[in-house]
């Protein structure tokens, strides 16, 4: 499986929520100028990848599930 390159672009998608998230959760934290300037952006761009992510885990479980 780990070889599979959609399951490597699917993880690579998930990574990138993480990061995204904890980027967002620390100028959150911070707070400042740096929350006030990305805060929204950050999240937005979240939601955005979360929704990629789940479209390639629906996809990667409906191709690999028949086999």
């Amino acid at each position: 499986m780990r070889d599979d390159p959609l399951f490597i672009v699917m993880a690579l998608a998930m990574l990138v929520v993480v990061i995204i998230l904890m980027t967002g959760i620390g100028g959150f934290a911070k707070g400042g100028e740096f929350n006030r300037k990305y805060g929204n952006k950050l999240m937005r761009a979240r939601i955005v990848a979360q929704f990629v992510a789940v479209i390639l885990i629906l996809l990667f479980v409906w191709l690999r599930g028949g086999s």
